[in-house]
C-alpha cells in the first residue's frame, strides 16, 4: 500500500514540473588548484533568486527566465565574482566557476595559506540551515591527527573516549557514543562492537576523508536517531582536474622506543569531455606501542567478625592490578569513487571504502585479589589484609596472523551507488548502499597461575599502602612467601569471538522549487528511506587442562620479565614474571593425549544473540524564506522500528535449554523547525528545535537471564526496553570576519525521556546482585558554547601571521528515576557523559613556507556508569592534551612534517565515588612522526 502511495506521490510530481518554460543554470565551483569550492553563495540579484553549492561544489538554479543573466559568487576569503549566462528555454545550461583566494601583501609575502580549509569549513557553516560545525580536509591536516576520532575531539561540544591512546568514541554534547549517530556519506555506519551501537571512529583513517560534519540540530530528511547528534563522514571525490597527493613518514614511540610507519596516497582525474570522474585513495599505518595500566576496585563494606552482617568500614581495596600492554595496531583503509554525467541533468556516481585493522596485543597481568580485612581479635577494628596473588598472560597462537598475540582483526566496507536527475524543475537523487562491519577475535589465548596461601594454608597478608588513594599501593608482607616455585596453575583457556553487523540503506528523495510567500527560491521536499540491519554475535570458550605435569612448577616455564624502572604510572608498581607469549602460542592444546578440554558455556551463553532491525521512514519538509532576512526549514520525519531479537534461555550458568525471541514495533513522529536570520551578509542568528531518538543497545534487548553463582550475580535482558527520546532547543549566534574567521556563541537544551542506564539491585529470592538494563524516567541537558576563530591581520609585522582557534563547551544535567541498589531513587545525579567543561585551542604561525601550531584539547570530568550507589559510581576523569605540529613548505608541491603527540603524557583514568580514588590509570607515553607530504594538481 505505502509503495502504491509514494509511487503515485512521485509521478504527480513529474507530471506537474516537468514541462518547464523557463531554463536551469548547473554549475560546479573550484579553487585555482581544481579543488571543490563547498557551500558558496550564488546569486542572481536582478530576480531576487539564489541557492548554495552543496559539499562537492555543485549548484543548481531552476526556472531562470530566458536571456541573459548575472551570477554573483560570493565565498569568505575569496574574491567574488560576476558571470554572464545565456539562458536557453527548457534547457541546463553548464558553468565552471573558479575562485581566486584574496591575498595580503605582507613585507613583499603573499599570504594565502591561512584560507583554503578554514574558508572551505566556515563558509559551510555560514550556508547550512541548520547549526553544523565543520572541519574540511585541510584544516584535519593542520592537526596531528592520525585518525578521524581525534580530528572530531577538536570540534565544540565534542568531546572522545580513547582506546590505547587513540580517540575511539564520541561524545556529542554530553551525550554518550550510542546515542549519536555516525554516517559516511549521508548512510549509517555500521558498529563491530558487541554489546553496544558505538562506531569505532579510530578504524578510519583522517586523510581518507574530505569534509566532517557535525550536525548538532538534525534536519527532516536526516536520521532520527541522534540524540546528541550527526557526524557525517564525506569521502573525497574526482577532482575537476588532475591530483596527485602522497604521505610518507616514519616515528617512534616512546614508550616502547618502537617505530610508527605511515604512508597514503590519492589520485584522481576526469576525462577530456568532463563525464567521467575517478578517485582512488589508500592509506597505512603501522604503530608498534603499548601502555602501562594500574586498576583498582574500591569497597566499603566488609563482613564484621563479631556479627556476621556487613559493616560500614573505611574504603579499602578488594582488587588491585598491574597491567602492561604491548601493542601492534595496522590501520588499512582503500577507496575508490567514480562518477559519470550523461548529461547535465543526469550523473550517477559510485563510492566504495574498505576500513581494515589488525590490532594485536599481549597483555601481562598481576593481579592482587579476594583482599579482605583482618580484624583485631574479638573487635571490628581492621589491623591488616590478606587476599591471593594471580600472575596472567594474554596472547594467540603462533601462525602468521596471529604471531603469538590476541589479534582483533575490525573490518568495516562500504559500498554506495546513487544518482543525480533533473526532469524539468524536479529534483530527484537516490541512493542504495551495503555496508558492514566485523570483529573477529580467533584463538585468544590466557594462561594464569595463582598463589593463595602463605605456606601455613591461611592467605598472603598484605601491606596496603592507602595515604595516596590516586595512587594506592599493595605489596606481600612477607616476600619470602611469595617465590616463583610456589605458584600452581590456575587455568589454560581459549576464546574465539566473532561479530558482525550488516546494513542494507536505500533512500530517495524528490525535491520541488517554491515560493510561498513571494521572497525568493526556496523548495518542497519529500523523501523515503529503508534500512535493514541484522546484528550477530558468536563466541565461544574452552579450557584446558593439562594430562602431564610440565606445568607444575611456574618457575621452570619460559618467563619474561615485566618489571619497569620506568612504568609510567610509577617505577614502583613492580609487575615481576609471566609466562612468555611465543611458549603460550605453541602449546598444542588440541592434542587429546596432552590436553583435557573442556567447553564452558557460562563464559559465551549469555554473549551470544541475533538481532535484526528494520526502519522504514518517510519525511516532509518545506525550506523558505519569510523575508528577505528570515528562512525557515520546517517538516515532519515519522520512522517506524521493527525488531525481532533471539538470545540464549540459561539454567545453573551453563545449560542452554533454548532460545528465546522477542519481537517488537514502535513508530515515532519527529517533527523540527529551524530558523535562520541573516542580521547581515556576516551575521547569522539560529534557533531551532527538533526531536530525536535512540534506540537501545543490541545486547539490551537481547531476552536472556544468565545466573552466576560463584560471583553471587544474576544478568537480566530487557525487550520491553523504551526507545530514548529527545526534545531540543537551540539558539545560536555566529559572527563572520571577512578575513576568514569567527566568533559564535548559544545556549542548548535537551529534555530527553527514557533515558537507558544499567540498574544494580538485589535479588528477592537468591539475594545474589541483579544487574538489567531499565529506562529512568527522565533527563535534562543545559548548555552553552563559544568559538572563536581568526587569523591575527590586524597586529603589526610578523606578528600578522598568527592565528587562534579557541572553543569553549560548558554543560549541566540532572536525571530523574534511577533507582538505587535498596530500591529507592537516586537525586543530584548526572546524566553519564555530560562533561561539565570542555576546550580546545591553538595557536598557530601560517606563512608561505612555515606553518607551526601549538594545540590543545580539554575535557573535565563525568560519570561515565551508574552503580548502585554514589560509592561506587565510575567517572571518567579530566583530561588535558597538548600536541605540536610544524611544516615546511619545500616548493610549491612537497611538503616536510613533524608531529609530537600527548605532549604532557595524558593517562586514561577512572575514578570510583570522588576523584581521589583511582579505579584505573592508563598511561601511553608521547609520540613522534616525521615525513613527507607531496601534492600536486593540474586544473582542466
Amino acid at each position: 500500500m505505502y509503495r502504491h502511495y509514494f509511487l503515485f506521490i512521485i509521478l504527480s510530481f513529474l507530471s506537474i514540473f516537468s514541462f518547464a518554460q523557463d531554463g536551469n543554470i548547473k554549475g560546479v565551483i573550484i579553487d585555482e588548484q581544481g579543488l571543490f569550492i563547498p557551500y558558496a553563495t550564488i546569486t542572481i540579484k536582478q530576480l531576487n533568486k539564489g541557492t548554495v553549492s552543496d559539499s562537492e561544489g555543485k549548484f543548481l538554479l531552476l526556472n531562470v527566465p530566458v536571456g541573459s543573466q548575472t551570477l554573483n559568487i560570493d565565498y569568505l576569503g575569496y574574491s567574488s565574482q560576476e558571470i554572464s549566462i545565456d539562458v536557453t528555454d527548457g534547457q541546463t545550461v553548464e558553468v565552471k566557476v573558479v575562485l581566486q583566494p584574496k591575498s595580503e601583501e605582507l613585507d613583499g609575502v603573499i599570504l594565502t595559506g591561512f584560507v583554503g580549509g578554514q574558508a572551505k569549513a566556515l563558509n559551510t557553516q555560514k550556508n547550512k540551515r541548520n547549526i553544523t560545525n565543520i572541519v574540511s580536509a585541510d584544516q584535519v591536516g593542520k592537526f596531528p591527527d592520525a585518525n578521524i576520532g581525534d580530528a572530531v575531539k577538536r570540534i565544540p561540544g565534542i568531546t572522545m573516549q580513547v582506546d590505547q591512546g587513540e580517540a575511539r568514541n564520541v561524545i556529542v554534547r554530553g551525550l554518550a557514543p550510542q546515542l549519536n549517530s555516525v554516517t559516511l556519506n549521508g548512510s549509517r555506519i555500521p558498529s563491530a562492537e558487541g554489546d553496544n551501537r558505538n562506531i569505532q571512529m579510530d578504524l578510519i583513517p583522517a586523510d581518507m576523508i574530505q569534509q566532517i560534519e557535525v550536525n548538532k540540530a538534525v534536519t527532516p530528511d536526516m536520521d532520527g536517531d541522534a540524540l546528541g547528534g550527526s557526524v557525517n563522514l564525506v569521502t573525497r571525490t574526482a577532482p575537476e582536474g588532475f591530483r596527485l597527493s602522497a604521505t610518507a613518514g616514519s616515528g617512534v614511540n616512546f614508550i616502547t622506543d618502537r617505530r610508527i610507519l605511515n604512508g597514503s596516497f590519492i589520485l584522481g582525474d576526469r576525462s577530456k569531455n568532463g563525464k567521467f570522474g575517478w578517485m582512488l585513495s589508500a592509506s597505512v599505518n603501522d604503530n608498534d606501542f603499548g601502555s602501562d595500566n594500574i586498576e583498582f576496585v574500591w569497597l566499603n563494606e566488609a563482613e564484621s567478625p563479631i556479627s556476621g552482617e556487613d559493616i560500614e568500614v573505611s574504603p579499602y581495596i578488594e582488587e588491585h592490578d598491574i597491567r602492561t600492554y604491548i601493542v601492534q595496531r595496522i590501520r588499512r583503509s582503500f577507496s575508490a569513487n567514480f562518477d559519470y554525467k550523461f548529461d547535465p541533468n543526469n550523473t550517477v556516481y559510485l563510492k566504495t571504502m574498505y576500513n581494515w585493522r589488525d590490532d594485536r596485543e599481549n597483555r601481562y597481568r598481576l593481579r592482587y585479589r579476594a583482599i579482605e580485612p583482618v580484624f583485631e581479635d574479638g573487635t571490628e577494628s581492621i589491623i591488616g589484609y590478606q587476599g591471593e596473588i594471580r600472575r596472567q598472560t594474554k596472547g594467540g597462537i603462533d601462525n602468521d596472523r596471529n604471531r603469538n598475540t590476541r589479534l582483533e582483526d575490525q573490518r568495516m566496507q562500504n559500498y554506495t551507488l546513487g544518482g543525480d536527475h533533473l526532469f524539468g524543475s524536479v529534483k530527484l537523487d537516490w541512493l542504495a548502499s551495503y555496508a558492514s562491519a566485523s570483529e573477529e577475535r580467533l584463538n585468544e589465548r590466557y594462561i594464569s597461575y595463582e598463589l593463595d596461601d602463605n605456606g601455613d594454608g591461611n592467605p598472603i597478608p598484605f601491606s596496603v599502602l592507602l595515604s595516596d588513594p590516586e595512587f594506592p599501593l599493595i605489596i606481600p608482607s612477607v616476600t619470602a612467601n611469595t617465590s616463583l616455585d610456589r605458584y600452581s596453575l590456575r587455568e589454560i583457556t581459549e576464546e574465539n569471538q566473532f561479530t558482525e553487523e550488516e546494513d542494507l540503506n536505500a533512500f530517495v528523495n524528490l525535491e520541488v522549487p517554491s515560493d510561498i510567500f513571494g521572497q525568493g527560491d526556496g523548495s518542497v521536499k519529500i523523501g523515503a528511506r529503508l534500512r535493514l540491519k541484522d546484528k550477530i554475535r558468536n563466541n565461544n570458550f574452552f579450557e584446558f587442562s593439562p594430562l602431564t605435569g610440565d606445568f607444575d612448577d611456574f618457575s621452570s616455564i619460559p618467563l619474561t620479565d615485566q618489571t619497569d624502572d620506568n612504568y609510567l604510572a610509577g617505577g614502583r608498581y613492580a609487575a615481576g614474571s609471566f609466562v612468555s607469549p611465543r611458549y603460550l602460542g605453541q602449546l598444542n592444546l588440541n592434542n587429546s593425549s596432552l590436553f583435557e578440554i573442556e567447553s564452558l558455556p557460562d563464559e559465551f551463553l549469555r554473549a551470544n544473540f541475533n538481532v535484526e532491525e528494520n526502519v522504514v521512514a518517510g519525511y516532509a519538509m518545506l525550506d523558505q524564506k519569510l523575508s528577505n532576512k528570515l528562512s525557515v526549514l520546517a517538516g515532519l520525519r515519522v520512522e517506524s522500528t521493527s525488531i525481532t531479537a533471539t538470545g540464549n534461555q540459561i539454567q545453573d550458568e551453563e545449560d542452554l535449554v533454548g532460545t528465546v525471541t522477542e519481537e517488537s514495533s514502535y513508530t515515532n513522529l519527529l517533527p523540527s523547525i529551524h530558523f535562520k536570520y541573516d542580521i547581515n551578509p556576516n551575521a547569522v542568528i539560529r534557533f531551532a528545535w527538533t526531536n530525536t531518538l535512540a534506540r537501545p543497545n543490541y545486547e539490551d534487548l537481547v531476552p536472556f537471564i544468565d545466573v552466576v553463582n560463584d560471583d553471587e550475580e544474576i544478568f537480566v535482558g530487557n525487550p520491553e526496553l523504551e526507545t530514548t527520546t529527545s526534545m531540543a532547543f537551540d539558539l545560536m549566534a555566529e559572527y563572520y570576519f571577512s578575513n576568514v574567521g569567527i566568533i559564535s556563541g548559544g545556549v542548548f537544551y535537551k529534555d530527553i525521556s527514557d533515558f537507558i542506564y544499567t540498574s544494580q539491585s538485589t535479588d528477592s529470592s537468591t539475594g545474589f546482585d541483579l544487574f538489567q538494563p531499565l529506562n529512568g524516567d527522565a533527563a535534562t541537558i543545559f548548555g552553552a558554547e563559544f568559538s572563536f576563530q581568526r587569523q591575527l591581520d590586524f597586529l603589526p609585522g610578523f606578528l600578522k601571521n598568527f592565528n587562534i582557534y579557541l572553543n569553549y563547551t560548558y554543560l549541566t544535567s540532572d536525571t530523574e528515576g534511577v533507582e538505587n541498589q535498596e530500591g529507592g531513587s537516586r537525586t543530584d545525579l548526572d546524566l553519564p557523559g555530560t562533561a561539565p567543561n570542555m576546550f580546545n585551542g591553538s595557536i598557530a604561525y601560517t606563512d608561505n613556507k612555515f606553518n607551526i601550531r601549538l594545540s590543545a584539547n580539554y575535557s573535565d570530568a563525568y560519570i561515565d556508569e551508574i552503580g548502585g550507589n554514589a560509592f561506587e559510581d565510575r567517572y571518567y576523569d579530566e583530561q588535558f592534551l597538548v600536541d605540536f605540529n610544524v611544516n615546511y613548505a619545500i616548493n610549491d608541491n612537497l611538503r616536510i612534517y613533524l608531529d609530537l603527540n600527548n605532549i604532557t603524557d595524558q593517562p586514561l583514568r577512572y575514578f570510583q565515588g570522588v576523584r581521589s580514588r583511582t579505579m584505573q590509570a592508563e598511561y601511553y607515553g608521547r609520540r613522534l612522526s616525521i615525513g613527507l607530504k607531496y601534492d600536486l594538481f593540474k586544473r582542466r
